[in-house]
């Protein structure tokens, strides 16, 4: 498209794309609790129906009222980040709101539902019939996991755009579904839920991890641990095959964001995979090579052609050591996640007890971090290895910024709106934790 109509200064520019990777990387944590912590607390509480053991019901209500306050915090991030997509990127909402607003409607009749229903589900817990109760849980189960896929299907079209016709500059033709069911939409989405369940899965493991290191090895804290570490380490090992699916996404659809990814100069018969090292001059250095490794993962075959980032001008690659870099730390929690994983599969195999090593347990204490961590790098890997592009090979970033100055501003205002939003939220959680389970007198108190 011509970019001559959009153009900003590069400071405003510069500003956009940090309070939009701001916004993104502190809603989508919050995100990953709202899609994987209905299951696990409708789990619990179905459990305790099912066996009568209360502490199920008491850990199926004390992770509730932690959902009701992410819940509630992450509706004022998506609100922020939906009013930054018009008022940032002018250029790319204005010629292409038609062909991507399909995936946002849905999403926001999926965020109704899930709001309706989560409040049956908190609200109505004491006045429905138990069995009734339950399912009241499961439209938030479902309506959580569509949010995501919807919302993902449109950052999916910004890296495989179909679904229009580009005549002399003009979009024309618009067909919203084809936008939506791009090809990058299977790997993408299936990558984001897997991982938006791993996050919460270790995120609320690592809080009970604390409790039992302090000494608290009550059946409360045992549950607390063992469900959501159980279900974020089964899914580990499944996300490296999504991940591994996604890359082949990639050498086929995105080569020049893979060759970024690997510090891959130039195009290259039987490339080899690159772990560590750094991208200097033009080349990746000291990085500990594994032979046709990079061409057996990308096509299946050792020796195939894997395209290096000589397939594009300077101008057009995008930054090679963020992207090396993001992928390195995404795909190392990764596999070390995987290990802590076995480790209690182990453990379990043998025992039927946790593993007695503290060392154990202050790993769990990491991995909730580390999975948001890694979560942050693989988003990193996603939008910088787009660019320039905002949409890839369509529209350039700079092409899509609002004109206007004063965008420097807006920066700092949603970054002071943020610390106060991180510490209102941090400090209501560590009250509710710092309360305990919910009492058997509470429950009695809410009828």
């Amino acid at each position: 498209m011509d970019g001559s109509v959009w153009a900003a200064t590069a400071g405003d520019l510069v500003a956009a794309r940090v309070q939009m990777a701001f916004s993104l990387g502190w809603h989508i944590v919050i995100a990953c609790f709202g899609v994987g912590m209905p299951g696990l607390a409708v789990f619990a509480e179905w459990r305790g129906l099912r066996t009568g053991d209360p502490a199920w019901e008491v850990l199926a209500r004390t992770w509730a009222r932690a959902m009701g306050v992410l819940f509630a915090v992450g509706a004022v991030s998506g609100t922020i980040l939906s009013f930054e997509m018009g008022l940032l990127w002018p250029g790319l909402m204005g010629p292409f709101g038609d062909v991507i607003g399909l995936p946002f409607a849905l999403e926001g009749f999926a965020f109704f539902v899930e709001a309706i229903f989560l409040g049956i589900w908190l609200y109505a817990w004491d006045r429905l019939p138990p069995r009734v109760h339950v399912l009241t849980g499961i439209p938030v189960i479902v309506a959580g996991v569509a949010s995501a896929f919807f919302v993902v299907t449109a950052n999916a079209w910004m890296n495989q755009p179909r679904g229009f016709d580009l005549v002399n500059g003009e979009v024309v033709g618009v067909r919203p579904w084809e936008a939506m069911f791009n090809p990058a939409t299977p790997p993408q989405t299936v990558h984001m839920i897997v991982a938006a369940f791993m996050v919460a899965g270790f995120g609320v493991a690592s809080v009970y991890a604390v409790g039992l290191l302090r000494g608290r090895r009550d059946r409360h804290h045992r549950l607390g641990f063992l469900v959501p570490f159980t279900v974020a380490a089964v899914l580990a090992p499944v996300q490296v095959v999504v991940g591994d699916w996604a890359a082949g996404f990639l050498a086929e659809y995105q080569p020049l964001k893979l060759a970024a990814i690997e510090g891959l100069a130039e195009t290259t018969a039987g490339a080899s995979l690159s772990l560590g090292g750094v991208f200097v001059d033009g080349e990746l250095r000291y990085a500990l090579e594994i032979p046709n490794a990079l061409s057996l993962l990308a096509h299946w075959d050792p020796n195939a052609v894997v395209l290096g980032l000589d397939q594009a001008p300077p101008e057009l690659r995008p930054p090679v050591n963020i992207v090396h870099w993001s992928f390195q730390v995404m795909v190392a929690i990764g596999f070390a996640l995987v290990a802590l994983g076995a480790w209690l599969a182990w453990s379990w195999w043998r025992r039927r007890e946790l593993p007695r090593s503290p060392w154990f347990l202050r790993a769990a204490v990491l991995a909730g971090p580390a999975a948001a961590l890694a979560l942050e790098a693989g988003w990193v890997v996603t939008e910088v290895g787009r660019q320039p592009w905002v949409v890839y090979g369509v529209l350039l970033t700079r092409d899509a910024v609002n004109p206007h100055p004063g965008l420097v501003a807006g920066l700092l205002t949603v970054l002071a709106v943020y610390a106060v939003l991180t510490v209102a939220t941090v400090a209501v959680l560590r009250r509710l934790a710092r309360r305990g389970p919910v009492a058997p007198q509470e429950r009695a108190g809410a009828r």
